[in-house]
């Protein structure tokens, strides 16, 4: 694996545990709602942007994207 792709992934699961954080879930949780309302695509997608934002405003983001795409957590 490359140092990107390493790098990527680090990132998403800090993302997950942050989102998990953030709205008092469990990282298996925070994977499974993100995966179901289409999150980490967004992540995957966005990533260039996304990793050079703080934790909070990535968490906002995400629970955003997550909402329009059928999410409860708001």
């Amino acid at each position: 694996m490359d140092k990107e792709t390493k790098n990527k992934v680090a990132y998403i699961i800090a993302v997950i545990s942050e989102f998990a954080s953030a709205h008092s879930l469990t990282n298996a949780q925070s994977y499974r709602y993100l995966e179901r309302f289409k999150g980490l695509d967004f992540v995957n997608r966005f990533y260039n942007v996304e990793h050079t934002l703080p934790f909070e405003d990535v968490v906002e983001d995400l629970t955003a994207y997550c909402h329009r795409k059928g999410g409860a957590l708001v």
